[in-house]
């Protein structure tokens, strides 16, 4: 329960403050813009099953892997127009989130890590 508070405030909740903090006299634009980023969720209906509570979605959703989360960083520092630049943000925070839900979950489910993309990358730097 407290996990999916935290999840579902950071995705709601926090991009407010993110928006205010990035231009104060249009942080509202700024807050739906952020809210409208979520759509990248959108990749999760070509999962299946379509929701598991115990799969984190980086690296298994196309728009939550590595290729995606590493354009998401450099439009982040890269774009110069600042709307398409906070959707940037938007997205990789949206990442940062999910990451955050990831490591909970894993705390709670060894097996869930053990099946999980991130523990694949990390075995590529391991070895």
């Amino acid at each position: 329960m407290l996990q999916s508070i935290t999840h579902y405030s950071l995705h709601f909740i926090a991009i407010g403050a993110i928006a205010y903090w990035y231009d104060k006299e249009n942080w509202k634009r700024n807050w739906l813009i952020l809210i409208a980023t979520m759509l990248v969720d959108l990749d999760h209906v070509f999962a299946t099953p379509l929701f598991d509570p115990n799969r984190c979605g980086i690296g298994f959703h196309p728009l939550h892997s590595e290729i995606a989360i590493f354009g998401y960083i450099l439009g982040v520092f890269l774009i110069k127009n600042r709307i398409i630049k906070l959707i940037f943000i938007g997205l990789l925070f949206h990442m940062i989130t999910d990451s955050i839900d990831c490591i909970w979950m894993f705390s709670e489910c060894r097996e869930c890590y053990l099946k999980s993309e991130i523990h694949r990358w990390g075995s590529f730097f391991r070895n």
